[in-house]
Order: C-alpha cells, then sequence, then structure tokens
C-alpha cells in the first residue's frame, strides 16, 4: 500500500462497470498509484470487471466500506463477520491489496451514550474473525477512526491501537483521515504517534472535506510527523464530490465542498504531492 493514491468518490460512489471505468480513467489522468474503492454494496461489484481493468492500467486498489446498520459489529457481530468476509472476497476477487474504513461499525452510528464494553466486546469478535480471513486470503485489514458524529465507538488513533492490542491480531492496520483527526485529536501529530506501530494508511483529507490546502488542516505537522515516524505505507486523497444520499446523511455533508471534481484534483493532489515530495515521503 506505498505510493500516493486518491480515493474515487472524486468521480463515483457507485462501483458498477459505468462507474469503475470513469474512476479509472479519471485517476489515471493524474498519475496516481492506485486507487480507493468504495465497497456500499459489495454483493454487486462485477470483480472480474474491475480486475481487468485494473490490470489493464497497471494500477493497484485498496477497497474501504462502513457497514450497513443491519451488520453493525456492535450490536450484530455474527452478521458483521459474514458481511465483512463476503467484501474480503470480493476485495479479493478485484485484485486489491486490503480492505480498510469503517470495519468496526457504520457511518452514521450513534447510541447518544458513551460506548459499553458489549459493544467492544462485540466489536473485537468481529474484527478478529475478519483479519484472520484477511490473513488466509493474503489481504491486509484495516480500521480507521473517524469522529465523533458520524460514528460513537473508535474515534481516535490510541482508541484504534487499543482495539488492536485488545484482539492481537498481526494482520490488522490502523487507517489514519486527517479529516476526522482535526476534529477529535489532541494534535495530529500525536494521532499519528499514537497509531505509529499499526500506522499503514492515512486519507490525505481537508478541514472542510474540500480542497487540500484552502481549509484548517496543519499539513506541515502532519507530514513532519509521518516523516519522523518512518512512515511508508499509502497516501490517498480523499475528498467527497459524488455523494448517493444514503452517505451524504451519514457524512452530514449539507453543501458543496467543492465546485467540480477537476477543482479539487488540479490544485489539491498537486499541494498533497509536494508537501510528500518537501518531506521526503514520496
Amino acid at each position: 500500500m506505498k505510493g500516493f493514491g486518491v480515493h474515487t468518490s472524486m468521480w463515483t460512489m457507485n462501483w458498477d462497470r459505468e462507474g469503475a471505468e470513469r474512476a479509472v480513467a479519471g485517476a489515471l489522468q493524474y498519475g496516481v498509484d492506485f486507487i480507493e474503492i468504495p465497497m456500499l454494496r459489495p454483493h454487486e461489484i462485477d470483480t472480474e470487471h474491475t480486475r481487468k481493468l485494473l490490470e489493464k492500467h497497471d494500477l493497484r486498489a485498496i477497497c474501504s466500506l462502513g457497514l450497513p446498520e443491519e451488520c453493525w459489529a456492535s450490536v450484530h457481530p455474527d452478521k458483521a463477520i459474514d458481511y465483512l468476509k463476503l467484501a474480503l472476497q470480493k476485495a479479493k476477487d478485484c485484485g486489491a491489496e486490503a480492505l480498510s474504513g469503517v470495519t468496526y461499525g457504520g457511518i452514521g452510528e450513534r447510541t447518544g451514550l458513551p460506548p459499553s464494553e458489549a459493544e467492544y466486546s462485540n466489536i473485537a469478535r468481529t474484527l478478529e474473525a475478519a483479519a484472520a480471513q484477511a490473513k488466509s486470503i493474503g489481504l491486509l485489514f484495516g480500521i480507521e477512526p473517524v469522529n465523533r458524529y458520524e460514528n460513537h465507538l473508535i474515534n481516535t488513533g490510541w482508541q484504534a491501537r487499543d482495539m488492536i492490542h485488545r484482539i492481537g491480531s498481526d494482520n490488522i492496520f490502523i487507517h489514519l483521515d486527517t479529516y476526522h483527526m482535526n476534529i477529535e485529536e489532541k494534535g495530529a501529530g500525536n494521532g499519528i504517534l499514537d497509531s505509529r506501530e499499526f500506522l499503514k494508511y492515512i486519507h490525505l483529507s481537508e478541514s472542510d472535506r474540500g480542497t487540500p490546502g484552502e481549509g484548517t488542516c496543519d499539513w506541515d505537522e502532519i507530514y513532519s510527523t509521518l516523516a519522523a515516524i518512518g512512515f511508508e505505507g499509502g497516501l490517498a486523497m480523499e475528498s467527497f464530490i459524488n455523494m448517493p444520499p444514503e452517505i451524504g446523511y451519514g457524512l452530514a455533508v449539507w453543501r458543496p465542498v467543492a465546485s467540480n471534481h477537476d477543482e479539487v484534483m488540479s490544485k489539491g493532489l498537486p499541494f498533497l504531492r509536494n508537501k510528500a515530495a518537501q518531506y521526503r515521503l514520496i
């Protein structure tokens, strides 16, 4: 999962044949090393089409998801395990290197109460089983802390780290996101330091999810800390331009964060790449 990539939400969140071809064509214009594929409905993905498309263009991929409500791990661990096993196999069949995201719950999952030990116990059982399944088929498996407004369970790097320690799996990595870190961490650098033992992937997303470099994220702090820990994982720009209603609701995004994907790609991507080069991360 090394190199510089982009989340394909820039072009589509519906990974059907048309969406896949549009996203791959768009990503190729900017010479990225890999793409991140959203798995909103993994059972519907044409894996053969995706694999051939990636192979044709020598493009690597990682897949990501959030669990649907009927499969939230905190309350339905067995259903969550089955769902993740399906998604892992689909990711493998697509030719992806890993499955990550809100693999422990849903985008928009909140009870109005602090997390309970019962919830964490169910999540640990789910993630342990999914990590074992991922390992058996040669995939890495990640967990992404997200902000408290999107999920009440794992919001910080140290919470993700502690969950991995609790499980004891050697096949789970932490997937940070600068948008969420800007809300939850006591400084982005601290979140990176807390996660460094397991950190393999990071979303580079601006404070408003718009064009990187035009918000309040402290990019020098982010990149300098990544350099300080010797980060060698994937760097993926993420900005949400095209969202289906269920994702827009879960993310609480009600207005355009940029005029179009060209604006984000032509301004934000060079900004992030230049910063990565400055700190010798690429």
